[in-house]
């Protein structure tokens, strides 16, 4: 397994036993989509679509959780 396959699936671990399950307290969703170069692109969907918090979330709460547990992750973007 190559580092970048090791990574993504560190983040996927990671996004659905700790983000996804509150995420969806809050009816809504997230997917992974990539990670290239340090930044994860993650897909919001359900009551997160459109939110106005869902920037802090993702940020402060999503962001800083891969961070801390997943060398080499920058940053989390959020795509259409």
């Amino acid at each position: 397994m190559s580092s970048s396959q090791n990574t993504e699936s560190q983040i996927k671990e990671i996004l659905e036993r700790d983000i996804k399950p509150m995420v969806a307290l809050h009816r809504g969703k997230i997917e992974f989509v990539s990670f290239n170069s340090g930044v994860v692109h993650v897909r919001l969907e359900g009551a997160c679509k459109g939110c106005p918090l869902s920037q802090l979330t993702l940020k402060a709460g999503v962001e800083e959780l891969l961070k801390e547990n997943v060398p080499g992750v920058e940053c989390v973007e959020a795509v259409e």
